[in-house]
């Protein structure tokens, strides 16, 4: 008899967006993203963090200040990282992500063909940058949903 107590596809996926979040350096936000195609081929992984090249410890990675002392003007998010680090046609993929996307990395969805958004956190709801998301996300066709039931799967890093 085969075992019964498996991950789903989604909480498997969002799983995947969670380990890779572990790479963030972000003291405060760690996000991760996991992209998919239609074969349930994982074709993209990112976190949120610095671009290439740009070392960790000669940026800022405070979250108050003026624009050029806190991260927010060089951190490339999850999904963007993921879109950029696939490589191959995006076309009616998934993207599971942690943390609901920004309307900046909304456009980069949209136009990488990425065709629906699994999420686990909204957290900025409220925020103008996660409803402008949501409007443009609607009038593109991309769907998003909540995923609630995830498993948490403890890593030990050492």
């Amino acid at each position: 008899m085969k075992r019964q107590q498996v991950l789903t596809w989604d909480q498997y996926f969002m799983s995947i967006a969670h380990l890779s979040a572990l790479r963030s350096k972000d003291p405060n936000t760690q996000v991760g993203a996991c992209i998919v195609n239609s074969d349930k081929v994982i074709v993209g992984t990112g976190y949120n963090g610095l671009p290439k090249g740009c070392s960790d410890d000669e940026f800022p990675w405070g979250n108050v200040g003026d624009t050029l002392d806190t991260k927010y003007a060089f951190v490339v998010h999850a999904e963007l990282n993921a879109i950029l680090n696939s490589g191959v046609s995006l076309k009616n993929a998934t993207i599971y992500v942690s943390l609901f996307p920004c309307n900046e990395c909304a456009k980069a969805i949209i136009q990488s063909g990425i065709t629906k958004i699994i999420y686990e956190d909204d957290k900025y709801a409220e925020t103008d940058a996660v409803k402008a998301s949501k409007k443009m996300l609607r009038a593109a066709g991309v769907s998003f949903v909540q995923l609630t039931s995830l498993v948490k799967v403890n890593v030990e890093i050492t």
